[in-house]
């Protein structure tokens, strides 16, 4: 070696590329894949709940979970994983009905005096149930109550038909015997005239009748006779 003259320094050697950590979020790691998961859960989740809207209407309560995913086109294990049983998917379904049934309450109370709002919103009741089992089965206690379900949920139907009842009475537009199992029974009472192609007819002079039935009397008392019934003849 000549004098003077320094050797090659070495090149350094490239540093190795560290490895991601594990729960890195590069879209490809676990992360990336928990999030594709959770939004694959949550469309399965609205996919069951539409369906079950569908199924509870046409078929109530009794509609086995298997049409429910079949409908969503998921498997009852899927199902399962949303709404571990058939009443919570149920419980879930009322929730959401009862809720718009509390909203109808409130704009007719907003918008209309107290009888109107009453008896509009009764025959509306009748209606809706009779175009969706899952409400029939609700207010006739097919094995499930209302009113805990409507509680959790924040919307409580009971209440709110209690409330409109109650304001229909203090203006003399209902009789003040009545309480709100009273006009739960009649409604359902409404809906018994089955299913064929005059039931809207039929279903319409069941109301009327109904809403005779609840109206308070006026011009005179009503005296209530030994067995329980109501003295109806006239005045001397």
């Amino acid at each position: 070696m000549e004098q003077g003259k320094h050797p090659p320094k070495p090149k350094p050697k490239p540093k190795p590329k560290p490895k991601p950590k594990p729960g890195a979020a590069d879209g490809l790691g676990t992360p990336g894949r928990a999030r594709a998961q959770r939004a694959d859960g949550r469309r399965n989740q609205a996919r069951v709940l539409e369906a079950a809207f569908a199924a509870f209407a046409e078929h109530g309560a009794a509609v086995p979970v298997r049409d429910i995913a079949r409908r969503a086109g998921v498997s009852t294990g899927t199902v399962s994983r949303h709404y571990p049983t058939k009443d919570a998917l149920f419980r879930a379904v009322v929730v959401h009905r009862v809720g718009q049934l509390v909203r109808s309450i409130e704009e007719f109370e907003a918008r209309e005096d107290p009888a109107t709002a009453f008896f509009a919103f009764f025959a509306v009741l009748v209606r809706e149930s009779a175009a969706d089992h899952a409400v029939r089965d609700a207010l006739g206690d097919a094995g499930f109550d209302i009113r805990a379900a409507a509680s959790t949920g924040g919307q409580d139907f009971d209440a709110a038909l209690h409330g409109l009842l109650e304001r229909a009475q203090r203006a003399g537009a209902v009789r003040d015997d009545v309480d709100t199992a009273d006009v739960k029974a009649l409604v359902v009472g409404c809906l018994a005239r089955g299913s064929g192609p005059g039931d809207d007819t039929a279903r319409q002079r069941m109301v009327a009748m109904a809403c005779d039935g609840l109206r308070a009397r006026r011009g005179r008392e009503r005296e209530t006779v030994s067995g329980g019934a109501e003295d109806d003849s006239p005045p001397a």
